[in-house]
């Protein structure tokens, strides 16, 4: 398990590399119904906008700790990697910062605007189907092959406790906070988030947030053992970061022990956020990082009691056709 001391040394690590993010106040507009029937008048929610990263996503934060615990002659022979964008993208510019060769293996179906950022970052891609399991085992059959070190996406320790560092931050900015809430895909953020609060002594409670389309993780937490879903479900959520089709073993053992609940948030209430999170607090959101703020415009039923919460967004990396189709969309039939 992570300790609080590995998430502090990931945080001097970082300091200089990833941004750090502020968190912003949200005001419903008077005229939102959603805001009006999810939110008493006492209620605070703040953004935590990883979208601000240098790659537009938190993944910076885990992929870049995790390289700088390499020894040199680790990082000599370059480093591999398996993602659908976003964790690509932090491993191509932690790499570049540090002078290393960076090979992803992706999806194909993975978003332009990932694959074409990671490539301008440096990284050589190497595409395969759309399943997570096809991914990893091509990314450990090439590693065996050119002797290249791998950087998990999410089931590691230094990745782990670089994704916490974002906890640490949200209590540096709100120490009396009383709820969190963290999107889930492979459980990264949420491990390193939760732990992070939780060993800082915090009595927040952590609720991650996933779509319905990829509730592996809600199936999991429910039942006390990992539930793997089939690369066909999963692909078919538009909130493509959070298509993984298990939670890693490493991260469930930190979310049994830390996190409180996972909740899930439709389809179209995942439309719905991207599009009011845009036109209400100006913030460009992809569908895996509007997830939260879907659970706090339409769950607040099954949320905690809270007057101080905190919804992280983790990531901005959104292709301009989907924002204008969502932004475009006529939902006074809804």
């Amino acid at each position: 398990m992570v300790t609080l001391e590995q998430i502090k040394a990931a945080q001097a690590r970082l300091r200089g590399i990833a941004a750090r993010t502020p968190l912003i106040p949200y005001f419903p507009p008077a005229d939102n119904q959603d805001d009006e029937k999810s939110a008493g008048g006492d209620e605070q929610l703040w953004f935590k906008p990883e979208s601000l990263q240098p790659i537009g996503s938190f993944k910076l934060r885990g992929a870049y700790n995790k390289i700088a615990s390499f020894s040199e002659e680790e990082r000599r022979r370059g480093v591999i990697s398996y993602s659908s964008g976003n964790h690509a993208q932090g491993v191509a510019y932690a790499a570049r910062a540090m002078g290393v060769k960076a090979v992803i293996v992706m999806p194909r179906n993975a978003p332009k605007i990932k694959m074409d950022s990671t490539v301008a970052l440096g990284a050589e891609i190497v595409t395969v189907g759309p399943a997570s399991a096809e991914r990893m085992q091509k990314a450990e059959a090439l590693a065996r092959q050119h002797g290249y070190s791998i950087v998990p996406p999410y089931n590691d320790e230094f990745i782990i406790a670089g994704q916490g560092t974002t906890g640490l931050e949200i209590l540096e900015d709100c120490p009396d906070v009383e709820l969190v809430l963290v999107p889930v895909g492979g459980g990264g953020l949420i491990s390193g988030v939760a732990s992070a609060i939780k060993l800082s002594g915090s009595s927040a409670k952590i609720v991650g947030v996933e779509p319905e389309l990829a509730n592996d993780a809600q199936q999991s937490f429910r039942k006390g053992e990992i539930v793997h879903l089939s690369a066909e479900r999963v692909s078919s959520t538009l909130a493509d970061g959070l298509r993984a089709q298990s939670v890693g073993p490493l991260n469930f053992d930190h979310i049994r022990k830390f996190v409180d609940d996972i909740i899930t948030v439709t389809e179209d209430e995942i439309r719905s956020a991207v599009r009011q999170i845009v036109t209400s607090a100006r913030i460009a959101a992809e569908p895996s990082g509007a997830v939260t703020y879907a659970a706090w415009l339409f769950h607040r039923d099954e949320l905690p009691a809270s007057k101080k919460t905190v919804a992280i967004v983790s990531g901005g990396n959104i292709e301009p056709q989907l924002l204008a189709q969502i932004l475009s969309e006529d939902t006074t039939a809804k």
